[in-house]
């Protein structure tokens, strides 16, 4: 099998891979670029691929940095299923149309500028009808749920945790000298978040394809000292009577934000402030988690059952007009204002921020990954000026930075995600990651006893066959036997020792039967 890398490597975004398993050609996700000028340029260049020759779409989850090049893949001849779940599904009838919007906007703007220059004339990566024209192609599927996509291949979508949605995508391909098992992390999600379930376990991995977004950090401070920070910022505002801007993802993070501000009220501790959200996009992907319950976790699920909307934020107000968000633009505040896009890279909030980032008395308060090369990034780095919509705006505002909701998973969480593995995987491609998150995570998977690898963009892996079930039975009653003797020692009851020990003894030489060679001992 050829397992190619054509996004998410050297980079956070652009999540693409193409697993060749010699009955299919199955592409894992297919997302646009974002983040720093030559990366974007990608976007607009032929697939490195031939569209036609894929039979099968596995999409992890909506974001547009895994999804927002599939009516580009339709587009230039895609003709398969694209499979995901079905909330996944659901939101990418929003995200997708809306996407293919903004780059006709963009391109019709850019297209101004160089026929005044004399320039030759762009055309759009993808228009909102070929957004349209892709979601017919797509095809719901249920978590935990075995799907055969050809003989002796099938795959499992598991929750990842990370948007409502995500999943984490199990592929198993069975051959002669065994079967294979590869695991996609996709996103994976933070531990203790509003909506979502923590991560899926999984056990037993040939290959694991996993993201190292926080590869090199841990989310300092902790949620709840983040929603410290989200009532500490909202009141220091009100108090000097400015606009509190909150960039925010339109999926998942701002319906945290509608949450954690609805909290906050119910406790009493929010004071008498209009909540703006100004994002036509979040607000109809809210409407969506509406229709999902069922995806919820078990604390969202018991405010539901009671009869309380997680997501009746008081005071919400919603600008779905242009010139509402004009009108908010000449309000000196207080206000809370939710926009996007969360890297400040287009949507309203680059409007807000033109108006509001010379005003030593308004916020903006960033809650969530901001991609090297973004505006973002350069405001939480500590830049002086900006430039808006061809102004020089002075940077006056407070800045505040808080990690702690962020949707994925950190350091910390994703060694703890591996350590569960009872059959480790033979090797870990660390995608989804800057240059400094992928050395970190690499090195303390390495010290951990894992073979982890950093792939190149557009590079191509043959993996081995997989393991034999017995060669699989072996090392998971390796582990057992490691812990369990670990136990026995912290804990030592001669009794109990002895009787354990014999029946571990009794195993292995089963074991030793049929697996590995002369000493019971498999290879892997």
């Amino acid at each position: 099998m050829r397992l190619t890398f054509y996004g998410a490597t050297d980079t956070v975004t652009g999540s693409c891979f193409l697993l060749d398993t010699g009955k299919l050609r199955l592409l894992v996700d297919c997302g646009l670029f974002q983040g720093r000028k030559e990366i974007r340029k990608r976007n607009y260049e032929p697939f490195p691929f031939a569209p036609d020759s894929i039979n099968l779409v596995l999409l992890t989850h909506a974001h547009i940095d895994h999804s927002g090049l599939l009516p580009k893949l339709v587009k230039h001849g895609f003709r398969g299923r694209i499979l995901a779940t079905r909330c996944t599904v659901e939101l990418c009838r929003v995200l997708l149309p809306d996407s293919g919007s903004i780059q006709e906007s963009e391109v019709a703007f850019k297209n101004r500028k160089a026929k005044r220059s004399g320039q030759p004339q762009l055309s759009p990566i993808y228009t909102e009808d070929d957004a349209y024209r892709c979601l017919e192609y797509f095809a719901p599927v249920d978590y935990d749920r075995t799907i055969t996509l050809a003989d002796g291949v099938d795959c499992c979508f598991r929750d990842a945790g990370h948007i409502l949605g995500s999943a984490l995508i199990q592929v198993r391909v069975a051959g002669p000298a065994g079967e294979t098992k590869l695991v996609f992390s996709g996103d994976l999600g933070n531990q203790g978040k509003p909506f979502v379930r923590n991560p899926t376990s999984v056990l037993d991995a040939d290959y694991l394809v996993m993201e190292s977004t926080y590869g090199d950090r841990m989310h300092l401070p902790s949620e709840e000292a983040g929603r410290e920070a989200l009532k500490r910022a909202i009141w220091n505002t009100y108090n000097k009577g400015g606009n509190l801007l909150i960039p925010a993802f339109a999926v998942e993070r701002t319906q945290d934000l509608i949450y954690y501000i609805f909290t906050l009220d119910r406790n009493g501790e929010l004071p008498p402030v209009d909540v703006w959200l100004d994002s036509p996009l979040a607000v109809a992907i809210t409407r969506v988690f509406g229709r999902y319950p069922q995806c919820f976790d078990e604390e969202t699920s018991n405010l539901v059952a009671s009869g309380i909307d997680p997501l009746g934020a008081p005071h919400l107000k919603l600008a779905r007009t242009v010139e509402e968000s004009r009108a908010l633009n000449e309000s000196p505040g207080p206000n809370i204002i939710i926009a996007g896009s969360g890297m400040c890279d287009g949507g309203r909030i680059r409007h807000h921020l033109k108006h509001n980032l010379w005003r030593p008395e308004s916020t903006v308060l960033f809650v969530g990954y901001q991609a090297e090369g973004t505006l973002g990034r350069y405001l939480v780095e500590g830049a002086q000026r900006v430039r808006l919509f061809g102004e020089d705006i002075m940077v006056k505002a407070d800045i505040v930075n808080v990690n702690g909701f962020s949707a994925h998973a950190d350091q910390k969480m994703l060694l703890e995600w591996v350590a569960k593995f009872q059959v480790r995987p033979r090797r870990i491609f660390l995608v989804h990651g800057e240059a400094n998150a992928v050395a970190a995570l690499q090195e303390l998977l390495g010290m951990a006893g894992f073979e982890a690898y950093r792939p190149g963009w557009q590079e191509t892996v043959i993996l081995g066959p997989g393991r034999t079930v017995e060669e699989r039975l072996w090392q998971v009653f390796s582990g057992l036997r490691t812990r369990t003797e670990a136990y026995l020692k912290m804990h030592p009851e001669p009794e109990a020792y002895n009787r354990v020990l014999q029946k571990l003894v009794a195993l292995d030489a089963d074991l030793a039967g049929g697996a590995g060679d002369e000493n019971g001992r498999s290879e892997s």
